[in-house]
């Protein structure tokens, strides 16, 4: 998905919700689903990862592997506590 396509479908799922057309949650879960494979396809043969655990709670990364994620994590939270990383489903 390119920056323009994904740009569209945004905009497309908020015109649907500022008609009423779909929930807050909806248009979160499809905003989310819309950035991620954007995400995805602009770096290429990443995966997204989840943290749960301690301040890194709930944050998501893209990486190659679990120890990437780990990693990334570990960069981006300054204290991020104990935290496992578990693979997104997209």
């Amino acid at each position: 998905m390119d920056r323009i396509s994904a740009l569209r479908n945004v905009e497309d799922a908020l015109a649907r919700f500022e008609q009423g057309e779909c929930s807050l949650a909806d248009l979160e879960a499809e905003v989310r689903g819309v950035l991620r494979t954007y995400a995805t396809d602009f770096d290429g043969e990443l995966q997204a990862y989840r943290a749960d655990g301690g301040d890194a709670d709930g944050v998501v990364v893209l990486a190659s592997s679990r120890p990437d994620a780990r990693d990334r994590v570990q960069s981006l939270v300054e204290s991020p506590g104990r935290f496992e990383v578990t693979p997104v489903d997209p």
